[in-house]
């Protein structure tokens, strides 16, 4: 691979070909900031914004988004999608105060032929037309080949021919695109190799597709050729499986073929997160650079290995990004992954009680539950007010609530050795298992206490399916006791905090173990 440090340009066209994914639209608004964000954080070389004629939404969003870029001092890297219509797409673009044109045309004799039912020499007359137009107007302009890649394929002849026609006609960029993500790197090397080769004096832009998962490879590929120039989305958007990932390919050409990029890295989650709003489209938590799971360890020893020596990191860094390494809890989580979690808590747990807690970690992870940093307080909270004693055992519990039905609870537990069977009724599935537990205490001479105060709480920016804290205070005879537990279901929670103050009480009366 080469290594001589030339500059590549990105040019960004999530705006555009991003917008053909299926069900993205994006407002006037959002494309604005959006184009912000691309230019001026992100640093791309180039964005292409629109389609000409598609819209008034779109008319108005292209107009701001150029205004903005004149007084920033991005003017020229705007660019919109024209057609081969002579004058139309021009005025269009000038009246939004754009500059730059990429001209749509057939890079196919397949195309050409029964697309526009037109010869070479029909075409290319009606393409200059427009190319002379915009000219006069002072546009640059730049000319995508649609369908290159199987034009070039099947009918060479044609490309060349169109090439030649259009090679002395004042036009920036030739734009040869994989239309349906066809190619192979093998194959865009030999077929740009050939086009950089026939045609040295001019610029081409190579635009992949993803469709066979090779748009970054294609990418490095182009690149070796001697392509300078990039097109690409951000998360992949794009019709069909997507065009090039911003992401990747920016982190490739960097780290594997050291070539230099205008870009600044740090922005690259920060606009993906802001795209993906606004996008409605998700990102894989296993997509490179910019899913949310992509600079998280899981296993045990990786984490070891981490704290021993950085053995498991690399050049891919998340400061690189503006992120940070986590280390998961579940169960495959080892004393490493704990305490990588406690330095960044700023917590610490001596040694006996660091195994308790991994050995809930595991546990709750056992059990699928979703274990997260903010998760960590409330269980060591847990697991450190938790008494060896066991007076009382929950071996099954079965609650029904329905809207307008009065909550049912079943229950079997085992009270001193003796084991109980008995249901409750109650307003609410808690209030149930309290109803079903009075009777099964009543014939140990136990009477719950009264709850002073209740509260169930998830960590701060937890989610729905997070652990859940209940926190109950008793009134002992005038005395308040708290207990806590956790549970991923906050009625069970709740259940769980109720048996403590059980077992305290029991202890207390009787102080033998069970």
């Amino acid at each position: 691979m080469p290594t001589d440090s030339r500059i590549i340009q990105l040019m960004d066209t999530t705006l555009r070909d991003g917008e053909q994914t299926q069900g993205v639209s994006f407002t006037p608004a959002e494309k604005v900031n959006i184009a912000k964000a691309l230019l001026q954080s992100l640093r791309v070389d180039r964005i292409e914004v629109a389609s000409a004629r598609v819209s008034q939404g779109e008319k108005e969003a292209v107009t701001s988004i150029n205004e903005w870029a004149k007084q920033e001092g991005f003017a020229g890297r705007v660019e919109v999608l024209g057609f081969v219509d002579h004058t139309r797409s021009v005025d269009w673009i000038l009246e939004t105060g754009g500059g730059v044109i990429n001209l749509l045309t057939k890079g196919s004799e397949k195309h050409c032929r029964e697309q526009l039912g037109k010869t070479l020499s029909e075409h290319t007359a009606d393409i200059l037309k427009t190319v002379n137009y915009a000219l006069e107007k002072g546009f640059k302009v730049n000319v995508y080949l649609e369908d290159w890649s199987n034009g070039y394929q099947n009918s060479p002849d044609y490309v060349y021919g169109l090439m030649d026609n259009l090679q002395h006609a004042g036009i920036s960029h030739f734009m040869l695109p994989d239309t349906l993500g066809v190619l192979s790197p093998d194959e865009v090397f030999s077929s740009f190799s050939d086009m950089c080769r026939r045609y040295p004096a001019l610029e081409f832009d190579f635009h992949p597709h993803n469709d066979y998962g090779l748009a970054t490879a294609n990418v490095m590929a182009a690149v070796r050729a001697g392509v300078n120039s990039i097109h690409c989305t951000v998360n992949c958007l794009g019709e069909r499986a997507g065009n090039a990932s911003l992401a990747e390919v920016a982190v490739v050409l960097r780290d594997k073929m050291a070539m230099q990029l205008a870009i600044d890295e740090s922005y690259i989650v920060r606009v993906s997160n802001m795209v993906e709003t606004f996008s409605g489209k998700r990102v894989a938590a296993n997509a490179p650079i910019i899913g949310a799971d992509v600079f998280t360890q899981t296993a045990g020893i990786h984490a070891d290995g981490d704290q021993k020596g950085g053995l498991y990191k690399t050049r891919l860094g998340p400061e690189r990004f503006s992120r940070t390494r986590s280390y998961a809890l579940g169960k495959m989580s080892g004393k490493a992954s704990l305490r990588k979690n406690l330095e960044q808590l700023e917590l610490e747990l001596s040694e006996e009680n660091q195994k308790k807690v991994l050995e809930r970690i595991v546990s709750l992870g056992d059990s699928k539950q979703t274990i997260t940093t903010d998760d960590l307080p409330f269980i060591i909270a847990d697991v450190l007010e938790s008494k060896s004693y066991q007076h009382i055992k929950l071996l099954n519990c079965s609650i029904t609530s329905g809207l307008n039905l009065e909550s049912t609870a079943s229950i079997r537990v085992n009270v001193d050795g003796t084991k109980h069977l008995a249901s409750g009724y109650g307003n609410g599935g808690f209030d149930a298992f309290i109803d079903a537990m009075n009777k099964v205490m009543k014939l140990h001479n136990y009477t719950l206490p009264a709850l002073a105060d209740f509260e169930v709480r998830i960590p701060k920016g937890g989610h729905t399916d997070a652990l859940t804290e209940c926190v109950i205070n008793w009134d002992c005879g005038g005395e308040l006791r708290k207990t806590r537990a956790v549970h991923a279901n906050q009625v069970f929670a709740a259940i769980l905090a109720t048996l403590k103050i059980i077992n305290m009480q029991l202890h207390e009366l009787n102080p033998i173990k069970i």
